[in-house]
């Protein structure tokens, strides 16, 4: 493997906080005058170094003196040698290390008085300290009897002195007649020293783990593949990491489990073996060939041995630790993969090769499954018998919602389908396995499976067969970003081979539903509602319930985002009680998917937490990944809207690592990781993740994928201080939803739109712009979408000093955004009625709800909002306690004119506004400064010394 990179050594302790804080607690006594032995056990490479350098970290950081030492192999031949190893750590000791250093050097230790001798006056050094020490001990396995004597016998005597000593051991290095094995065995049930067990990480630390060392988690089938690789242990994890980034995966990236076994462990494996009989070695060369696991019966078979053989070879095998036996008592398994693969890596070609013919002849006799037997003659290169298990596992696998082990079977009967196979059977196994490739996430290699599959039923000539992989390979091209003319081009070319074909009915149905949900995606309803009632008809006509299921699917969101909210929920829930009920696992996960997202988007998010939990759930369990993956990334949505931060972004890198090159699911992950970059306040991470979403959403043109990265961008914009930037991005998110008559995406940049407006001082074009989406939203009454208009009315008026009216509109649109759970709208609803009460002169409700939006932002870490929060209440802390008017910037810029002698017209051709706009404000600035003639303001406008930073216009008298 060449040097370990450094890069992929973990730079956090994972797992054993409860091990360290035992440890702390042992510290604080010794602290106090009671020390004791602990021991730190656990198989090679399972962090007892590392576990023990946390420790001794943390003593010396409390002041405690260390000393250290540590055996290696061979140690045992010298006596003294791990006492005299710990001499040089005592040296600022002094006295006490002259001790030690007198005892270790002492003799030869031979003769029995001679060495009690040695033993006795070695305790007495070791329990000889008057300040608080910790001895660090390493590989206590590989000690020599003498220092392990003597550590056994101070070890009573430690719990009255400030010593502690933690010393570390391999459990897999205690074999029988081992020098450590009887004096630990003392020590624990004599209760003269205790002893924490490292166990190996389970499955979510051991992901914590390859996050940690690359930055970001892997995604689950990777991160699953090396955790079953590694078993957990936490140096396996590091070399197989290190090994992929060797072997040009990229720095301490992995894929798979398929990374050549590193060096390192191999050969420490194969060292190992090396002092094994040559009977048992047989044994375990046989062993590893049938595989991680093994049944003793088939074992006995391969080897053609004697049955007390095998059972005398496991037996050594176990007390050398290579082997234990299985939970379920009928058979063994390797320690961990790694022994496996080392042993198995071992075997010459032609010698594994005979092997695996045994294994596959005895399991076939003994009546093994066909994954077993296919697995087995294919490494046998046997590849007929081992093509006719694969077919008949795969069809197993898929009836068994095992879509990940049926991909894995098709592909072998792929690899091992004989050459001159007919040609039908080819192209049903190209289809057969291309639908599980998209039930597993496989976009690539669906479409490649596809496009062949394809290919071979046309040149069978037998177009019906061609057009049913039609839907699929639309699906497939949607999902890797192939824009909509593409997709419905694609479905037509499907109809048109079948156009007069008898019997194709069913295939006609299916095309016409894929039609339907293509434009469903575009939003399109009408299409979309037009073709789905054709292809729902032909179906019921036809007794076709997954075609009329899969249009249901489609047609569930038409309706909800058509405003047709009963109907749509009423359907949702009809179609996943019938496809449950029948074991329509793809239409099930596909329903709860189509009504889980729609939900989220349409700010029903209590609905949207059930579909998607529950659909999450099935889709992994009956393994559909595609649609298991989009339904995190729209849950990732959902908790981000509702003030979830953590857990979206949790769910979005994720998903992020897990979808690869799929288009659709990583804009959103894009979108969502954008939108919480913006809340904390990180513009370039917003950037960079939102424009890789918009310059793929402008290839797809959906305003679905599309629309929502655009008000992101709008958002940041605004955000950024460029209000002119944030308006043409909201006209663009405008234009997208008016093409295709959609009010959902259009709603987040209502509020957007009108600030950015208001932002650059143009009050018309917010208005227009405001009316300009109440048509839209108007026109759908989706109820998510309407407290965007009164919040937007409530901005405009406040901003034309109508606190009353500013004030009603708001409270409105505030108790609406946090029933719905809204957490970025309702937290600037609070702020914005902030402001309102500042500006009318109410400072207690203004401080009460700044302080109020200030508490609901910061445990999210919106520190754009909390920050806002701050600022409005620095502003009204500010404020002068009497005289202050509370007049807006505006109402103070038209006073300022007023002062210089302007009418109302002169004063609206200078702002750019209109005359009655103008003259609401000199009536709010009247009734502010209770005041009823136009030269009180000038009064006000002189005595404040207030002055206008523009050029007041000129008056002809």
């Amino acid at each position: 493997m060449g040097m370990r990179s450094e890069a992929c050594l973990c730079p956090t302790l994972i797992g054993r906080s409860d091990l360290v804080d035992h440890a702390g607690r042992r510290t604080d006594e010794m602290l106090a005058g009671a020390g004791g032995l602990l021991f730190l056990a656990g198989e090679a490479g399972i962090g007892k170094t590392r576990l023990l350098a946390e420790i001794v970290e943390r003593a010396a950081a409390r002041g405690v003196r260390i000393a250290r030492a540590g055996a290696f192999p061979r140690d045992a031949e010298v006596a003294g040698g791990l006492l005299l190893g710990l001499t040089s750590s005592l040296e600022t000791l002094g006295p006490l290390a002259e001790r030690l250093r007198g005892v270790a050097t002492g003799g030869s230790a031979d003769g029995h008085t001679r060495r009690r001798l040695l033993v006795r006056d070695a305790a007495d050094a070791l329990v000889a300290a008057d300040e608080p020490l910790l001895i660090a001990l390493e590989d206590l396995h590989w000690a020599d009897e003498l220092s392990l004597d003597a550590l056994e016998r101070a070890a009573p005597r430690l719990r009255t002195a400030p010593v502690l000593v933690v010393a570390t051991y391999r459990s897999d290095e205690l074999f029988p007649r081992s020098v450590l094995r009887d004096r630990r065995a003392r020590l624990l049930t004599g209760r003269a020293a205790e002893e924490l067990r490292l166990p190996r990480l389970d499955r979510d630390a051991t992901a914590r783990m390859i996050g940690a060392i690359l930055g970001a988690t892997p995604g689950g089938p990777a991160s699953a593949a090396l955790f079953e690789r590694s078993d957990g242990i936490p140096l396996h994890v590091e070399e197989l990491l290190a090994a992929a980034g060797a072997e040009g995966a990229g720095p301490c990236r992995t894929t798979a489990s398929t990374v050549r076994l590193p060096d390192t462990l191999a050969d420490a494996v194969l060292g190992r073996s090396r002092e094994l009989s040559e009977g048992s070695l047989a044994v375990a060369a046989a062993a590893a060939t049938i595989g991680r696991r093994f049944d003793v019966d088939l074992l006995t078979a391969v080897t053609a041995t004697s049955p007390d053989a095998v059972d005398a070879a496991l037996q050594e095998l176990s007390d050398q630790f290579f082997v234990t036996p299985g939970a379920d008592g009928t058979g063994y398994d390797f320690r961990h993969a790694l022994i496996r693969d080392a042993l198995y890596g071992a075997l010459p070609p032609h010698r594994r090769r005979h092997l695996h013919a045994r294994v596959a002849d005895a399991a076939r006799d003994a009546g093994f499954g066909d994954a077993f037997l296919s697995d087995q003659y294919e490494r046998a290169h046997q590849p007929r018998p081992a093509c006719t298990h694969a077919l008949a596992a795969a069809r197993h696998a898929t009836a068994m919602s095992a879509h990940v082990e049926a991909t894995a079977l098709y592909r072998r009967a792929q690899r091992t389908l004989p050459p001159d196979a007919p040609g039908r059977v080819r192209a049903e196994l190209l289809t057969a396995l291309s639908v599980e490739l998209i039930a597993i996430d496989d976009v690539p290699g669906a479409e490649g499976t596809l496009n062949e599959a394809y290919a071979h039923w046309l040149a069978l000539d037998d177009p019906v067969q061609a057009a049913k992989l039609v839907p699929a390979l639309a699906t497939v091209r949607h999902r890797l970003g192939a824009a909509l003319d593409h997709r419905t081009g694609l479905l037509r070319t499907g109809l048109d081979l079948i156009a007069e074909r008898p019997g194709a009915e069913h295939v006609r149905a299916r095309l016409l539903a894929s039609l339907s949900a293509a434009y469903m995606f575009d939003r399109r309803l009408d299409e979309s509602l037009a073709h789905g009632t054709d292809a729902r008809a032909l179906a019921v006509t036809l007794g076709d319930d997954r075609t009329r299921w899969s249009v249901d699917a489609v047609l569930i969101p038409v309706l909800l985002f058509g405003g047709r909210m009963d109907e749509g929920w009423r359907l949702a829930d009809t179609t996943i009680a019938e496809t449950r009920a029948a074991g329509a696992e793809a239409e099930v996960s596909r329903t709860y998917q189509m009504v889980g997202s729609s939900a989220a988007v349409l700010a029903e998010y209590d609905a949207a937490e059930r579909y998607l939990d529950e659909g999450i759930t099935y889709a992994g369990r009956t393994e559909h990944f595609a649609d298991r993956n989009y339904m995190v990334v729209m849950r990732a949505r959902v908790r981000w809207a509702t003030g979830a931060w953590s857990a979206a972004r949790a769910d979005a890198e994720q998903v992020l690592a897990d979808v690869g090159g799929r288009v659709l699911a990583r804009i959103t992950t894009q979108q969502v990781l954008g939108y919480l970059a913006i809340g904390r306040g990180d513009r370039d991470a917003a950037r960079e993740h939102l424009e890789a979403a918009y310059g793929v959403g402008t290839e797809l043109r959906e305003v679905q994928r599309h629309s929502p990265t655009i008000w992101g961008l709008a958002e940041l914009a605004l955000r950024s201080g460029d209000s002119g930037g944030a308006a043409a991005r909201c006209e663009e998110g405008l234009a997208a939803s008016d093409e295709v008559g959609d009010a959902a995406y259009l709603a987040p940049f209502v509020l957007t739109g009108v600030r950015a407006y208001l932002a650059g001082d143009d009050p018309t074009g917010a208005r227009s712009f405001l009316a300009r989406c109440a048509t839209l939203l108007e026109k759908r009454n989706i109820p998510g979408t309407l407290p965007a208009l009164d919040h937007a009315d409530g901005l405009l008026h406040l901003h034309e000093g109508q606190t009353g009216k500013a004030r009603a509109a708001l409270d409105r649109a505030s108790a609406e955004w946090d029933r719905r759970r809204q957490f970025w709208e309702g937290t600037q609803a609070l702020l914005d009625r902030a402001r309102c009460a500042h500006r009318s002169r109410r400072p207690a409700d203004a401080v009460a709800l700044a302080e109020a939006a200030r508490d609901r932002a910061r445990p999210v870490g919106a520190v754009v909002l909390s920050e806002a929060a701050d600022d409005l209440l620095a502003e009204i802390g500010r404020r002068e306690p009497s005289g202050a008017p509370g007049l807006t910037p505006r109402e103070t810029e038209v006073a300022r004119h007023i002062a210089a002698g302007a009418t109302n017209r002169e004063i609206a051709t200078a702002l750019t506004i209109s005359p009655k706009t103008v003259a609401a404000h000199v009536e709010h600035i009247l009734t502010k400064l209770q005041a009823t003639r136009r030269t009180q303001i000038a009064s006000w406008v002189h005595v404040t010394g207030a002055r206008s930073d523009r050029t007041p216009p000129d008056r002809r008298t």
